[in-house]
């Protein structure tokens, strides 16, 4: 924390996690130590490259203001992770009552023995995705750097382990879902056949009952249908 005569700044630098062709972000805060309006002002050295939220306003007595800075989307990564951009944080009394919009630049300038408090914040870059720690020898007198060939050994095998495993799996389950397959498709058939000849009895006797009632007034067409009928049922039956 930096503290100055009427804000503490915290943190005493802006931490930016670093992606390429991503935005970044991270915040300050700003608190007032005094009894009195404070009115304040962020600055830049590299105004395009960062968009700051708000860049000014006003922080009551004992109270807090959050400050966000934006990094825009960055195409190449500098030398060494190194950044040389700088903000500054200017701060100042202002009068009771002063608002956000009130705030001009006019309340930081040097006059007539007005102090302005000035803070300087330089940029870090931390990676985005920092690497994971390196584990310890588990032995004594093991060495770290064996160990973490071990487990990259161990990683790079995995994915080809598992697709082995699924693969055999496969080889294993075809044969009995086949044999399943095949099982089921005769039952269904055998079903198939016993409700057709099932039906062929009914239709015999239907027949015959028909043959013994009307044995002289029977119509050749009613006969001829019934048999179509029959032929229909059977036809339908086979090609389910």
């Amino acid at each position: 924390m930096t503290t100055g005569e009427f804000i503490n700044i915290y943190p005493t630098e802006l931490k930016f996690p670093f992606e390429l062709r991503k935005q970044s972000a991270c915040s300050m805060q700003l608190s007032n130590k005094t009894d009195q309006y404070i009115a304040f002002k962020v600055k830049t050295t590299n105004p395009k490259k960062y968009c700051v939220r708000p860049n000014a306003g006003v922080v009551l007595p004992g109270s807090s203001c959050n400050v966000t800075v934006t990094m825009q989307t960055q195409k190449e990564a500098p030398p060494d992770m190194q950044c040389k951009d700088k903000f500054l944080i200017q701060s100042a009394i202002a009068p009771t009552g002063t608002t956000n919009k009130d705030v001009t630049p006019e309340i930081f300038n040097r006059e007539d023995g007005k102090v302005i408090d000035e803070f300087k914040l330089r940029v870090v870059y931390v990676p985005a995705n920092p690497p994971s720690p390196v584990p310890e020898g588990s032995e004594e007198g093991g060495s770290p750097r064996t160990s973490l060939t071990e487990d990259d050994s161990k990683s790079t095998s995995l994915p080809e382990a598992v697709s082995r495993s699924l693969e055999e799996s496969k080889a294993k389950s075809s044969p009995s879902e086949a044999w399943s397959l095949i099982s089921r498709l005769t039952d269904e058939k055998a079903s198939a056949l016993q409700q057709n000849q099932k039906l062929r009895q009914e239709l015999e006797l239907v027949r015959q009952e028909i043959n013994k009632s009307n044995a002289g007034g029977v119509s050749m067409l009613f006969v001829v249908l019934i048999d179509l009928i029959g032929l229909l049922v059977g036809y339908l039956i086979k090609k389910t």
